[in-house]
């Protein structure tokens, strides 16, 4: 079940301080602060921005091997970067995921095609018609 608004934030900061006594490696207090990180990139992305931030570095430094879990992290990243409007940065993400996705999964796959369409959209925003186009 898919839960939006005020429900989506409690849930959120419900997951977090549940796993929040956990060890820092711990996997589930990871995936609370990602919980917490989506729900308030609905209403108040920058508050959003540090959780994510924070996401991505506790992934880095204790699932580095696990690809698919940084690039998660990366991907969150960027969106709450294309949400705050922050569109150079999110697309220089954006750009990385998208060659490490191709390089794990192929063109064809849809996380590949999602990341892709992804780029377009900002370069779109960023009217930058010439990378748009290839």
């Amino acid at each position: 079940q898919s839960f939006h608004g005020p429900v989506k934030l409690a849930l959120g900061w419900a997951a977090w301080k549940t796993y929040l006594g956990r060890p820092e490696r711990d996997q589930f207090r990871c995936l609370g602060m990602e919980r917490l990180g989506n729900a308030l990139r609905e209403s108040r992305p920058e508050e959003a921005l540090p959780v994510f931030e924070a996401s991505l570095a506790f992934n880095r430094r204790y699932w580095s091997r696990q690809e698919d879990a940084v690039l998660t992290a990366q991907a969150n990243l960027a969106t709450c970067l294309s949400d705050l409007g922050r569109l150079d940065e999110a697309l220089v993400l954006q750009r990385v995921i998208y060659a490490k996705r191709k390089k794990m999964l192929g063109v064809s796959h849809e996380d590949t095609i999602t990341v892709g369409s992804n780029i377009a959209s900002s370069l779109i925003k960023l009217e930058l018609w010439d990378d748009a186009k290839t």
